[in-house]
């Protein structure tokens, strides 16, 4: 009868954190729908809803305003969208499979050096090749963002301490430092580069369109579905290497996969959008606390909260300076900076 008793409280906690996650999540994709609407609507020439739904849906119309109502929503605002949440989703989820991977509460994408990555190859290319369209240079930039993710990984692959979430967090900075130095030397001796550099560098999700968004949210869909597959281990990861080898999880195929996966996510973000500081870390947080530990549901919540994060901040990008505009990838920085003063503080205060 004891055993009894306790089995059917532990069942009952269970079932209802699981409905409390489903729930979590049905509101997260409302909220992400509802800032998607907005974001449409939003920008130097606001839209009504009417104005919004015709230049969706409504066919060609003689009217000259309708007409620039529906290039105004077709050609800027719904790709724009489409790639915040695309860029989000990616942006999340790889903050949140970074952290766990590296088990490092302050770990954000950059620590694999694919933003330094990126960097490198756009100022490097437009003072090689001339390039200034970003479909032209969004290629390398993504290449960019790999090969440094693969070399920071091998470095942290090889010697003493190979396989150590310490190892791999010293590799990656190390390298970021030297791309980023020499990202600095390239731009200075190249204008043009300094100039595409000083754009890019601020992240943005204005002015890309779908030749670009199509085949970067391939690689973002593959990323996650590689991501989905490496939770469980994940989750066992995180209770410790010998648990995780004892239950049967091979680590090095296991991590191989995360950080692969987390290179094509945040890869593919950076190359689309710039550099986004912050995100990742910021929503993983915001996620632990909603779902617990539990990566099958942590992983999915950062991901919905990145879009709708990155959704946000770009709709006050736009709003904050009218009629100009700040990248998203500022406001997105400055709502990170201080959050990760307060995750400093907070452990500093706890270890005090």
């Amino acid at each position: 009868m004891g055993a009894i008793a306790v089995e059917r409280p532990l069942t009952e906690k269970s079932t209802g954190l699981r409905q409390r996650r489903v729930v979590g999540s049905v509101v997260l994709l409302a909220i992400l729908l509802g800032v998607a609407v907005v974001s449409l609507a939003v920008g130097a020439r606001a839209l009504s809803p009417a104005e919004v739904w015709h230049g969706l849906a409504a066919p060609p119309d003689p009217d000259r305003h309708l007409t620039e109502i529906r290039l105004i929503v077709r050609t800027v605002r719904v790709p724009r969208t489409v790639l915040a949440v695309v860029a989000g989703v990616a942006l999340g989820v790889a903050g949140a499979l970074i952290q766990g991977y590296t088990r490092n509460p302050i770990a954000d994408t950059g620590l694999l050096g694919v933003n330094s990555g990126a960097s490198f190859a756009v100022v490097t290319v437009i003072a090689v090749f001339g390039f200034a369209d970003p479909l032209g240079y969004v290629w390398f930039a993504f290449l960019g963002a790999a090969l440094a993710g693969v070399v920071v990984f091998g470095l942290a692959s090889i010697g003493r301490g190979a396989g150590n979430p310490l190892t791999l967090a010293l590799a990656g900075q190390g390298v970021a430092v030297f791309l980023a130095a020499m990202t600095t030397a390239v731009a200075l001796s190249d204008r043009a580069s300094l100039h595409a550099l000083r754009l890019w560098n601020a992240g943005s999700v204005a002015g890309v369109g779908f030749a670009v968004i199509g085949p970067v949210a391939a690689f973002i869909a593959v990323g996650l579905v590689l991501a989905l597959t490496t939770l469980p281990a994940l989750n066992l990861l995180n209770l410790g290497e010998d648990v995780a080898r004892g239950l049967g999880v091979n680590l090095a195929l296991s991590r191989t996969v995360g950080i692969v996966a987390v290179t094509l996510l945040a890869g593919a973000a950076t190359a689309a959008c710039g550099p986004i500081a912050f995100l990742g870390l910021m929503v993983a947080h915001v996620a632990r606390y909603l779902t617990g530990p539990d990566y099958r549901w942590l992983v999915p919540y950062a991901g919905l909260l990145g879009a709708i994060v990155l959704l946000v901040c770009d709709i006050a990008g736009r709003l904050l300076v009218r009629p100009g505009e700040l990248d998203a990838g500022v406001v997105v920085a400055l709502l990170g900076a201080p959050f990760f003063a307060v995750l400093v503080w907070r452990g500093k205060f706890k270890n005090a």
